[in-house]
C-alpha cells in the first residue's frame, strides 16, 4: 500500500500531542481522587486509562493518513497497552513507570545484540533517513546503544526515588530533551560518512 505524505506539523501533533496531554491532564488532575465500583483511584491512575486509548487513536490516524507506522511506534503502543492495563487492575502507577525502562532498555539490547553481532541495526530502521557507509552506521549505533541504556538506567532511578509529579516531568520532557541532544550532536558523524559527499560511484568500489 503507498505511503502518504502528510504536513509536518499534523504528524508531530499526532506523535507528540498524547504525551503532552497526558502531562497536563496529570497536572490538573494529580490531587485528585475518584471512587469507582468501590475502589479509589488517583489522578495518575485515571490519566493513565485516558492516555492509552488516546495513544492508540492518534497511531490509529496516523496510519489512515499515512499508511505507514514506524516499528517503535508499534513496540512502544504495546508496552503502553500491556503496562496501563496492569497499571488500572492492580491500581499500582509503578507498572506505567517500568514502562519507559523497559522500552528504553528493549532498545539498547536490540542494538547490543546486533553490534555483537557485527551488524547495525538501527541501519536496518532508519537507512532511508540517513543514507551513511557502515562505519559510520556502527559508531552511531554504539553511541545510541548507549544513550538508550543511561536512559533506562535514569528513568529507573528517578521513578524510585522522586515524586510522581518529577517522573512526569521528566519522562515527558527530560529524556525526549537529552535525546534530541544525543541525536544533534551526532550532525559532525553524519556529515563525515555521509554517502552524499562521495563521489558517484565512490560508495559501490570494492
Amino acid at each position: 500500500m503507498a505511503e502518504r505524505d502528510i504536513k509536518p506539523w499534523l504528524k508531530s501533533a499526532l506523535e507528540l500531542g498524547p504525551p503532552l496531554l497526558f502531562f497536563v491532564a496529570y497536572m490538573r488532575f494529580r490531587d485528585v481522587t475518584w471512587e469507582i465500583g468501590g475502589t479509589e483511584y488517583d489522578g495518575f491512575i485515571l490519566v493513565t486509562a485516558a492516555f492509552v486509548p488516546l495513544l492508540l487513536a492518534s497511531i490509529a490516524a496516523l496510519w489512515m493518513l499515512t499508511r505507514k507506522i514506524s516499528r517503535i511506534q508499534v513496540f512502544t503502543a504495546i508496552l503502553v497497552v500491556v503496562f496501563g492495563a496492569l497499571t488500572i487492575w492492580f491500581n499500582d502507577e509503578r507498572f506505567f513507570k517500568m514502562k519507559t525502562t523497559l522500552v528504553y532498555g528493549f532498545f539498547a539490547v536490540v542494538l547490543g545484540i546486533g553490534l555483537l553481532r557485527g551488524q547495525s541495526w538501527l541501519q536496518f530502521v532508519m537507512g532511508d533517513l540517513l543514507p551513511m557507509r557502515d562505519e559510520g552506521w556502527m559508531i552511531l549505533t554504539k553511541r545510541l546503544a548507549g544513550a538508550f541504556a543511561l536512559m533506562g538506567l535514569a528513568n529507573e532511578i528517578v521513578w524510585r526515588t522522586q515524586s510522581t509529579e518529577f517522573w512526569v516531568t521528566f519522562e515527558t520532557f527530560g529524556l525526549p530533551a537529552f535525546l534530541f541532544v544525543v541525536f544533534m550532536t551526532q550532525a559532525r558523524l553524519i556529515e563525515r560518512f555521509s554517502l552524499s559527499d562521495e563521489e558517484p560511484g565512490e560508495g559501490d568500489a570494492g
